[in-house]
C-alpha cells in the first residue's frame, strides 16, 4: 500500500514539474512576439514618420508651384494612431511607441488618407 501511495505522490510531482516547465516556455514564447510587434510597430511608425518627413523636404527644395498628392496610411498594424505636426516637429504616436522627427516649417495640419502638399511663395502648404 505504501509504494502504491509513493508512486502516485511521485507521479503527481513529476506532472507538476512538466507543468511548470510547459507554462514558463509558453510564458517566454509570448513574451518574445509581444517584443518582436512593439518592435515591427516602431518600424512601421518610424517609416510613417519619415515618409512625411521626406515629402515635405521635398516640397521645401522644390521649386514654387510644386503640388504633390501623398497617401498617410489610417491604421498601424489594425489599430489607429495619432499623426500631428506642431512646432516643426512630426509626431507619430501608438499606445506603444511614439516618436517624432523635425520637418521644414508647413502652413495646414496632416491627415490619415490624401494628403495634398504644395509650395507656393515659398510657404509649404499642407492640406
Amino acid at each position: 500500500m505504501l509504494k502504491k501511495a509513493q508512486s502516485s505522490i511521485e507521479f503527481v510531482i513529476m506532472i507538476g514539474a512538466v507543468l511548470f516547465f510547459f507554462v514558463f516556455f509558453l510564458i517566454v514564447i509570448q513574451s518574445n512576439l509581444q517584443d518582436k510587434n512593439t518592435e515591427k510597430e516602431k518600424v512601421i511608425v518610424q517609416n510613417i514618420a519619415l515618409s512625411v518627413q521626406d515629402e515635405i523636404n521635398l516640397a521645401k527644395e522644390s521649386i514654387d508651384g510644386y503640388s504633390r498628392e501623398f497617401k498617410v496610411d489610417d491604421y498601424i498594424l489594425g489599430r489607429d494612431y495619432l499623426i500631428e505636426i506642431i512646432d516643426d516637429r512630426i509626431y507619430v504616436k501608438t499606445d506603444k511607441v511614439a516618436l517624432s522627427y523635425p520637418v521644414a516649417n508647413v502652413t495646414g495640419t496632416i491627415k490619415k488618407e490624401i494628403n495634398i502638399i504644395k509650395k507656393q511663395n515659398g510657404t509649404i502648404y499642407l492640406n
